[in-house]
């Protein structure tokens, strides 16, 4: 496990001391700012800082991420983690995790994610499994190993598409033809879901 965290400790005397410590555990859900070129757009229309978002597993007693990038794959966490805004990152949990992520919850979970290893990302952010965005990938796989929906769906039309930096991208995407009634799940949506709470931020 890669000891990231610095927990505030205090001796005897009352000293404060810094000590690392990770908290995180397979199954934990992991957000961070992109530094990709659509970053800002999805912050400025979600009205959230955080643009993308992936599921900590455990293999081989390493840790990694499982993202939608291009193609969706495993990242060590140290690297994802590195990859980010100013190495920034929250990680959030299931409220009754004890409880639900089982390990045969917890192999669903990866069985489930097998079916979309190597898949293309998506820039139209399609609600299919053709090709497959960060936070959709999150979403289906707890929605089908553990039938738990976090975050609620919604559609491009409910997001803030005024700002010139959206309009653009989405201009570049999808010309005049926006797919406003397209189902999406956003990181937002998932990062203020009251089905988590917060384990770590750094």
């Amino acid at each position: 496990m890669y000891p990231f965290a610095e927990e505030e400790k205090k001796d005897n005397q009352g000293v404060e001391h810094f000590q690392l410590q990770n908290n995180f555990q397979s199954g934990d859900i992991i957000f961070q700012t992109s530094k990709s070129s659509q970053s800002k757009a999805i912050q400025l229309a979600t009205k959230s800082k955080y643009s993308h978002m992936g599921i900590i597993f455990e293999d081989d007693e390493q840790d990694f991420v499982y993202e939608a990038i291009q193609p969706v794959k495993l990242t060590p966490l140290k690297q994802w983690i590195e990859r980010g805004e100013k190495g920034h990152y929250v990680i959030k949990r299931l409220v009754d995790a004890d409880k639900i992520l089982t390990p045969e919850a917890l192999a669903k979970m990866k069985q489930i994610g097998e079916q979309f290893k190597g898949k293309n990302y998506d820039l139209y952010f399609e609600w299919s499994d053709e090709k497959i965005y960060c936070s959709e990938l999150v979403w289906k796989i707890y929605k089908e190993a553990l039938d738990i929906e976090i975050g609620q769906l919604e559609k491009l039309s409910d997001f803030d598409l005024s700002n010139i930096i959206v309009q653009q991208i989405m201009g570049e995407r999808y010309g005049n033809d926006i797919p406003l009634e397209e189902k999406v799940i956003s990181p937002a949506a998932m990062f203020n879901s009251n089905k988590l709470r917060t384990i770590q931020i750094e």
